[in-house]
């Protein structure tokens, strides 16, 4: 058995098979989801799971070398809990980002719905 803090098997799997340069995307419940890309679906009802709890585990469980967000989430709250996380998003506009997900190896759908939660993550490398 693999010891692992993340419990939920398709996305443990997902993770896995990530490599350096490699996009995760953590989008809202509202994000247009593109065929393509794994999407692992941890939307239970509006609001659960969060942005900010995936995010959470995502953040120690990967090598992030860079994030993006859309440039219309620079005011809220998304922003700061990316900061938060220490990362420093470059900016986008959400139709750009929109545009990106299918470049994505794997998108984490959230119950979010706080007006663009969505960010890419960008893998790096441990070494």
């Amino acid at each position: 058995m693999l010891k692992s803090e993340i419990l939920n098997a398709p996305l443990l799997g997902a993770l896995a098979k990530l490599g350096h340069t490699d996009t995760v995307v953590i989008a809202d419940c509202g994000l247009p989801l593109p065929a393509g890309p794994t999407v692992i679906d941890l939307a239970l009802v509006q609001g659960l799971l969060s942005f900010e709890q995936v995010l959470d585990v995502l953040s120690r469980n990967l090598v992030i070398e860079a994030s993006t967000l859309a440039s219309e989430a620079k005011e809220g709250t998304v922003l700061q809990l990316c900061a938060s996380y220490g990362l420093e998003p470059q900016f986008i506009t959400h139709e750009q980002l929109k545009a990106e997900l299918p470049n994505a190896k794997v998108i984490v759908r959230t119950g979010e719905s706080t007006p663009f939660a969505n960010v890419i993550l960008h893998c790096g490398v441990a070494f």
